[in-house]
């Protein structure tokens, strides 16, 4: 999940928890794959920043918006349900937006994970 994406989920659900005809969304991820967190070459891009953790600070830009976080809607609080439809890994960042779902309906094969160093 690189920034964009993160803020590209926001505002789909954003979206979605003002549209009056939707009640219920399912967040899914392509390929096989639910999510496998922060996109790291993203973070490598920013090796040698002065400060590289400012991008990762949210609210950011003094806009007071406290529902964006790095994985963009887990802080975010809708009126209507959430299904995760779990498929390969979820892990790291990915279980986190797993967990913020109301429901989580998982393949077999799928599984969570955190794999912090």
């Amino acid at each position: 999940m690189d920034p964009a994406s993160a803020q590209a989920l926001v505002a789909a659900f954003n979206e979605f928890n003002e549209d009056a005809s939707a009640s219920v969304a399912v967040l899914w991820g392509e390929g096989g794959a639910f999510c496998a967190g922060f996109d790291l070459k993203h973070a490598g891009t920013m090796v040698g920043a002065e400060h590289p953790r400012e991008a990762l600070t949210y609210p950011s830009g003094g806009d007071g918006d406290l529902r964006r976080g790095p994985m963009g809607p887990t802080r975010m609080e809708l009126d209507k349900p959430v299904i995760a439809a779990i498929a390969g890994p979820a892990v790291a960042g990915g279980f986190e937006l797993a967990l913020w779902c109301d429901v989580r309906v998982m393949e077999r094969s799928a599984y969570f994970g955190v794999y912090c160093r």
